[in-house]
C-alpha cells in the first residue's frame, strides 16, 4: 500500500510518501480502505518527537489517527461490521506505528462507528478526533441547558465543533476568535469576542457575572484567564495546557470511543452538527498539510484525500 511514513523524528523533510506492506488484521480489528484522513496538530507533534515520553514509536511509523473509509475485511472475532460498511474513527493505539495516512489501516472495532450519512467523505474524515475532543471536553465540563460556556479558539478544528455541540446541549456560547471569523461564529450560534489583551473585559461585557465553564483549546494563558471568569475551577478544561490542573481544572486527552463517535454521527444526521473543511490535500502532500495546520489559523479542518 501507499502510505505517509517517517523513519525518524524531525521536520517536514522526514515525511516520506512510500510503499509499505498491507497491515495485518487482528481478531478484533477491521481492514479499512481509507477515503479521507483528518490532519490534527498532534500529528506534527508526533512527527517531531514531542510525544516520545508518552508513546512508543516503531519505525517506519505511519502517521495519522483520523479515518473515514470502507471496511474491506474483518477479523475473526468481529460482529460489529462487515465488508462494505462505511465507517469513521479515531484510530489511536497505545503505541505509534500503523496510522491512517495510508491507503489501508487495520482499526480496532473500539475505535470505529458507522459514518454519518449527512456528511461527505472529507467531512467524515475530519470529524473523529476533533469531534471526540469537543464532546469529551464538554462532558467533563458538565454542560447543562442554560449554562454559558467560553470556548477559546472557537473557529478552529475542535472549536467549531465544540460551539455546535454546546449549542445542541442548550448552552450559550461565547467564543474567542480573530475578527475575520466573527461572522462565521455567529452563523454557528456563538457570540464572538476578539482574543488578545483585554479579553476578560470583553467577555464580562457579554457576561457580567462571568461564565459557567471554559474550554481551552489554544493554551498560552487561556486557562489562567478562564480562572478569573469561572466561579468553579473544576469547570475549566484544557486540551493545550497541562498546568490547568494546578488551577483545579482538568487536562484532557481525547480517548477513542465508539459510542461517542456514534453520538456525533447521530447529531450530524439530525442536522445539528457539521464539519467545516478548510483545505484538502492529496495523501502525497501530507507534509504541506501539516505545515498549514502548524500555522494555527485554519477555520475548521484540514483533510487528506486518498484516491
Amino acid at each position: 500500500m501507499k502510505a505517509i511514513a517517517i523513519r525518524r523524528y524531525g521536520g517536514p523533510e522526514v515525511v516520506e510518501y512510500t510503499e509499505l506492506p498491507d497491515p495485518k488484521v487482528g481478531p478484533d480489528s477491521v481492514l479499512v480502505q481509507v477515503r479521507a484522513a483528518g490532519v490534527n496538530p498532534v500529528d506534527r507533534h508526533l512527527r517531531e518527537g514531542h510525544l516520545d515520553g508518552l508513546l512508543d514509536a516503531r519505525f517506519p511509523l505511519v502517521m495519522g489517527w483520523d479515518v473515514a473509509g470502507v471496511v474491506r475485511a474483518v477479523g475473526g472475532g468481529v460482529t460489529e461490521f462487515a465488508p462494505g460498511d462505511e465507517v469513521f474513527g479515531y484510530v489511536r493505539k497505545d503505541w505509534a506505528e500503523h496510522g491512517t495516512y495510508a491507503e489501508l489501516v487495520a482499526a480496532p472495532v473500539r475505535t470505529l462507528a458507522r459514518r454519518p450519512a449527512a456528511l461527505d467523505w472529507t467531512q467524515s474524515g475530519g470529524l473523529p478526533l476533533a469531534g471526540l475532543t469537543a464532546l469529551q471536553g464538554l462532558r467533563a465540563l458538565r454542560i447543562r441547558p442554560g449554562d454559558t460556556v467560553l470556548v477559546h479558539a472557537a473557529a478552529g478544528g475542535v472549536g467549531h465543533l465544540a460551539v455546535q455541540l454546546a449549542r445542541a446541549f442548550g448552552a450559550r456560547v461565547i467564543g474567542t476568535a480573530g475578527e475575520r471569523n466573527h461572522d462565521y461564529l455567529r452563523g454557528l450560534g456563538a457570540e464572538p469576542v476578539r482574543y488578545g489583551d483585554g479579553l476578560a473585559e470583553r467577555v464580562r461585557a457579554l457576561a457580567p457575572d462571568g461564565v459557567d465553564a471554559a474550554l481551552d483549546l489554544v493554551g498560552g494563558g487561556a486557562a489562567e484567564l478562564s480562572a478569573a471568569l469561572v466561579a468553579d475551577p473544576g469547570r475549566i478544561v484544557s486540551v493545550a495546557d497541562y498546568r490547568v490542573k494546578e488551577l483545579g481544572g482538568r487536562y484532557l486527552w481525547a480517548r477513542p470511543d465508539a459510542a461517542g463517535l456514534a453520538e456525533l454521527a447521530a447529531l450530524a444526521d439530525a442536522g445539528r452538527l457539521t464539519v467545516t473543511v478548510a483545505s484538502t490535500f492529496p495523501l502525497a502532500q501530507a507534509a504541506s498539510a501539516q505545515e498549514l495546520s502548524a500555522e494555527g489559523r485554519t477555520r475548521g479542518k484540514i483533510v487528506l484525500l486518498v484516491e
